[in-house]
């Protein structure tokens, strides 16, 4: 893509589209997307699924998180972590950035349907609308509650990964759309608790601006005891093996040792400190889901 020129005259470059994308959001998504594929069969994903199938599940999230930068642009401006983007300093324009979103849409949509299943289509479709009107136009802005309620469009990936690979629903991506959503509010709070003057600044009714931080500790505290028994679960049904459960209670326990910190106050930046340890621990609860499958297989 060459550049494009922004509302205040500055030219936007390839990277300033890229950053529309959220693109480490998308590698985190892309992830639990694989997985589900992996876990789906043991006959192994064909190669067209993998390969278009994920780069139709990250250009449909590319595209939401574009139409989350649209909503946002106002608030953007005003937090400190956000300042930069490009919607916020003015290289890229709305309509630049929505046109952006639709092309990247349905190309993902295409992709899906000439090599995946119309349901993983219509999933990935109603995921994207979720997270990109339901959530950013409605939910971020009413409620304190936002990312609890929105957190099923973010959770999921794992979800389309096995719809993909097989062409229908069963028990076991709703499992792990139930990980991702119980660890959502934990994750996200966190980083709420460290930016709350920034988030009250922007006047977005996030749990800590709202009720406190004391309240939103306790409620971090809650969801990671919860996020730890839901986490047991996939060995409960058989999913899998020893080597996850272990590494399931190693993750949960840690997660559930920083919900602590973060509730005492013992630590100065625990809130921050949680927030990044979460990202952490999603990613390598996967992988160990991932591993310990082949494990199974190999025995």
């Amino acid at each position: 893509m060459a550049t494009l020129i922004g509302e205040r005259g500055s030219q936007a470059s390839w990277r300033d589209y890229l950053e529309l994308t959220k693109p480490k959001v998308v590698v985190l998504m892309l992830i639990t997307s694989l997985v589900g594929m992996f876990l789906a069969t043991r006959a192994g994903v064909p190669w067209t699924v993998l390969v278009f199938g994920n780069l139709g599940i990250a250009c449909c999230a590319g595209a939401a998180a574009a139409v989350n930068h649209v909503v946002d642009r106002r608030i953007d401006a005003v937090m400190a972590r956000t300042h930069k983007r490009p919607l916020a300093e003015g290289r890229v324009s709305p309509t630049a950035a929505l046109t952006f979103a639709l092309l990247l849409a349905l190309s993902g949509q295409v992709l899906l349907l000439a090599f995946t299943n119309p349901l993983t289509a219509w999933l990935t479709l109603a995921s994207l609308l979720g997270y990109a009107v339901i959530y950013t136009g409605f939910l971020k802005r009413a409620t304190p509650q936002n990312i609890v309620i929105g957190g099923f469009a973010g959770a999921a990936p794992p979800l389309l990964g096995w719809v993909a690979a097989t062409g229908h629903v069963s028990a076991e991506p709703l499992l792990l759309v139930l990980i991702i959503f119980a660890w959502t509010p934990p994750h996200f709070w966190a980083l709420a608790i460290h930016r709350k003057e920034e988030y009250a600044k922007a006047d977005i009714p996030m749990l800590p601006v709202t009720h406190g931080e004391h309240y939103t500790k306790v409620h971090i505290l809650l969801y990671t005891f919860a996020l730890l028994a839901v986490s047991m679960l996939p060995f409960v049904i058989h999913m899998s093996g020893l080597l996850y459960l272990a590494c399931a209670l190693l993750l949960g326990l840690r997660f559930l040792q920083w919900a602590w910190v973060l509730y005492r106050g013992t630590q100065p930046h625990a809130a921050i400190k949680t927030f990044k340890y979460s990202i952490y621990y999603l990613f390598l609860l996967f992988i160990a889901l991932l591993v310990d499958h082949y494990l199974l297989l190999n025995l």
